[in-house]
């Protein structure tokens, strides 16, 4: 199904083997690693790329295609390093440049591409570019390369528009001139030491394609690009008007969200990609008000993938999930790109908590709550089936193979979301997904550092039995059955990125459907078990099924891969 990596001794730059043509990314399985929470090579508490580099072989035999790595860029941290200060350098945190091109060597020698996090919406406020904006003044050219506005009011003392933060508060903060007067206004749609990039200035964009070439050459495979929808605004900068809120996942019509102008940005990317061998890729995190809006980011000659946020948020049933599917499925069909699937990230509740929340799939940025963790990981077992079943290209989150739940307890002086310490934020509670690994060990902070060290956020006592150590091996564990199911799709050719999902009947309650003529994926959505005629050999189960008879009874939230035939596996 998915090839494995070939050096192409036709290309090399900087030292870096790239890999032969696959067309590897319409089916691949991208495996997203939080730098600061995955592993602690050096016990400062916060996990760095020495620490991937040595938690590779783990991401290999778990059997995926693909890392993505958030960023690591240098960075005042923040908005935990999504404001960039410098894009071409990594910060001492995490390490050093000669550290990330000896992680993205690793990788490839174990099989693994590298697609690092890209952040061209926004710099930090401590980027050079923007420290001469604000030491020059006005006039400085330096200011036309972000948004800056005298103010309205009599002394310009109100923001130069009505648009409000994500995070909080108005998109918009004064400066002081260098005499200490009070000067214009800079816009940031997230934390205020996130000034957003003037699009417009063609310096932007040409320092933009250097900073691609600069990673391609250290041989990385792709970008994701973060706020991919949020580069260009509507001219003018124009009022909301009525409308004076807004969330990063309800955009709808808006100035300065899903603008038709960035498509030209990203053809003129593909066009740098595309120069590249071993096909490197970019992601789109792209918010929109419908899928076929997330569409156009995937057109021939724009980015190669879009991740599905509509499935993100999709409710835990089989009306929805068959409606979602198929709209995905037929969006991606029209413009000749795969469907991607995802259950959780970075910035949103993990989904063995989240699915069994009273609102199931919303991601809206609501509180997260309590949930039974037996039932949450019991709906979110049979979710993960379901996703690496379905045609196109999927993407999980560090420490989902294991099963681990949303943290809701973290105490408000150590979360360092930017967005909780500002009133009508987006949500401000990221952090509970982002709680480091457990790798092995009866007491924090297993493993995830040397011994007797800590970690950015605590782990909960109940993660001993949850770390790696714990369940490999245990074919019962959640990181098994990820590695079984990572394990069957790479092998079966009708799975992935084959457009051949078909539909079938089945009692209500109960999503069935087809791949090929090689797998049959069916899914209890309802609260209690339902028994049907066997429709073949079961391959694999999300939880116990009773196989013993000619029918089968699928628990509550429970998922069956079958071989189509006779129960005995003949066809």
């Amino acid at each position: 199904m998915t090839d494995q990596l070939t050096a192409d001794p036709t290309a090399e730059r900087d030292g870096a083997t790239a890999m032969a043509p696959t067309s590897w990314w319409r089916d691949a399985v991208i495996y997203q690693i939080y730098p600061r929470s995955f592993a602690d090579s050096d016990g400062d508490g916060i996990g760095d790329l020495p620490g991937i580099r040595s938690r590779l072989p783990y991401v290999r035999d778990l059997g995926v295609d693909a890392v993505w790595l958030s960023p690591f860029y240098a960075s005042p941290q923040a908005d935990a390093g999504y404001d960039v200060a410098d894009y071409r350098t990594v910060d001492p945190m995490f390490g050093t440049l000669a550290d990330a091109r000896a992680l993205i060597g690793d990788a490839h020698d174990l099989g693994l591409r590298v697609i690092v996090d890209l952040v061209p919406n926004h710099s930090s406020d401590q980027h050079e570019w923007f420290r001469r904006a604000i030491a020059e003044g006005p006039g400085s050219p330096m200011r036309a390369r972000y948004h800056f506005r005298p103010g309205r009011g009599a002394a310009g003392e109100l923001p130069p528009n009505d648009w409000p933060s994500i995070f909080g508060g108005p998109a918009w903060t004064r400066t002081t001139d260098p005499d200490g007067t009070p000067g214009d206004w800079y816009l940031h749609l997230f934390a205020p030491q996130q000034p957003d990039f003037n699009w417009d200035h063609p310096a932007v964009a040409d320092e933009f394609r250097t900073i691609l070439r600069f990673w391609l050459d250290l041989g990385v495979d792709g970008f994701r690009i973060d706020v991919a929808h949020g580069l260009v605004k509507a001219a003018g900068l124009p009022d909301l008007g009525a409308r004076t809120e807004w969330h990063l996942l309800d955009v709808g019509v808006s100035p300065c969200f899903d603008r038709d102008g960035v498509h030209d940005i990203y053809r003129s990317w593909r066009r740098i990609l595309d120069e590249y061998p071993g096909e490197r890729i970019a992601v789109a995190e792209a918010w929109a008000p419908t899928l076929d809006r997330v569409a156009n980011y995937v057109r021939p000659d724009e980015l190669h993938q879009a991740f599905n946020f509509s499935y993100l948020g999709t409710a835990w049933d089989v009306a929805t999930q068959r409606r979602v599917i198929d709209e995905s499925l037929e969006a991606m069909r029209r413009v000749g790109a795969p469907a991607t699937w995802t259950l959780s990230n970075h910035d949103v509740v993990r989904h063995t908590s989240r699915l069994l929340q009273a609102d199931e799939g919303d991601v809206a940025g609501r509180r997260p709550a309590e949930v039974d963790p037996v039932a949450g990981l019991r709906r979110a077992r049979a979710a993960t089936l379901l996703l690496l079943a379905l045609p196109g290209s999927a993407y999980l989150y560090q420490g989902e193979e294991l099963g681990l739940p949303e943290v809701i307890d973290l105490p408000p002086e150590v979360r360092q979301d930017p967005a909780f310490h500002r009133a009508t934020g987006q949500d401000g509670y990221r952090d509970g997904c982002r709680v480091p690994m457990p790798w092995e060990g009866d007491q924090a902070p297993y493993g995830f550092g040397p011994e007797g060290g800590a970690s950015w956020l605590p782990q909960p006592a109940s993660w001993a039995r949850l770390s790696v150590a714990a369940q490999q091996g245990d074919p019962a564990s959640t990181l098994e059955l990820y590695r079984a199911a990572l394990a069957l799709r790479r092998a079966d050719p009708a799975l992935g990125g084959a457009d051949n999902l078909r539909w079938c009947e089945g009692p209500d309650g109960l999503l069935v459907f087809d791949r090929g003529d090689s797998l049959r994926c069916t899914v209890n959505m309802t609260d209690a078990p339902i028994r049907i005629p066997r429709p073949g050999q079961a391959l694999l189960t999300s939880g116990p099924v009773d196989l013993s008879g000619a029918e089968a009874e699928i628990p509550a939230d429970t998922t069956v891969w079958w071989v189509p035939g006779s129960p005995d596996g003949a066809s």
